[in-house]
């Protein structure tokens, strides 16, 4: 249930999609070439098989938990029994904030959504501002499908939310290959360096919840 969400039309200028957003995703389209990934979800690979496997549990406190800060620029795919979306995406994350920006392959504004201390906001590409408490049922409400923001913001670096129990797989070379947490199941296809001598954090992400799947790849990585 949204459980604070109502609707209004916004004038063209207060669409916070600003004109060198949408040039970035241009750019980002025009940069990172499509592929199989991004115009139609590829079936899976079967994930390697897991070495190791560690149950977590609950960290009290953490209900609120954050994690750290980065700005990347990626690919999705999205697919499910209705539906199928490939295009771009720049997620810019802080402590206190989340700002993610969703493109078409050629650059359009799709969606822009937002969470901080207020609450979430969801803007369309027809200037329409939805409103709610979490990022989780919006989404699903306004698009069509679940973003688990609170559980990627984790993921997405190879680690799991401390705020609920999960299962962590690893291969043979202590490298994280799978987590399942929330009823998701994350699956990891590969890893890159962000910066030098730093440890390699994931490029290609399969997510599955029940019939939804979403594909992330992650062309830039910055964290703080």
């Amino acid at each position: 249930m949204i459980s604070a969400r109502f609707y209004i039309e916004l004038p063209a200028n207060k669409f916070r999609i600003q004109p060198w957003k949408i040039i970035l995703g241009i750019l980002s389209s025009c940069i990172f070439p499509l592929f199989s990934g991004c115009q139609l979800l590829p079936v899976q690979t079967q994930p390697e098989a897991a070495v190791t496997t560690i149950q977590t549990e609950p960290v009290a406190g953490a209900h609120n938990a954050v994690a750290p800060d980065f700005n990347i620029l990626g690919r999705i795919a999205i697919q499910d029994e209705n539906q199928s979306f490939s295009g771009s995406f720049r997620w810019q994350h802080l402590a206190a904030s989340d700002e993610i920006l969703l493109f078409t392959p050629l650059g359009q504004a799709v969606a822009e959504i937002s969470k901080d201390h207020e609450g979430v906001r969801l803007i369309t590409s027809k200037l329409e501002a939805f409103y709610a408490n979490d990022v989780e049922s919006l989404t699903e409400e306004i698009l069509g499908w679940r973003l688990p923001l609170n559980g990627l913001q984790f993921w997405i670096q190879g680690m799991h939310s401390p705020a609920n129990a999960s299962q962590k797989d690893f291969d043979n070379k202590n490298q994280i290959i799978a987590i399942r947490q929330d009823g998701w199941h994350i699956h990891y296809q590969g890893f890159t360096a962000a910066q030098p001598n730093a440890a390699a954090l994931p490029r290609v992400l399969n997510l599955v919840y029940q019939k939804l799947k979403i594909r992330l790849v992650v062309d830039d990585w910055k964290v703080e």
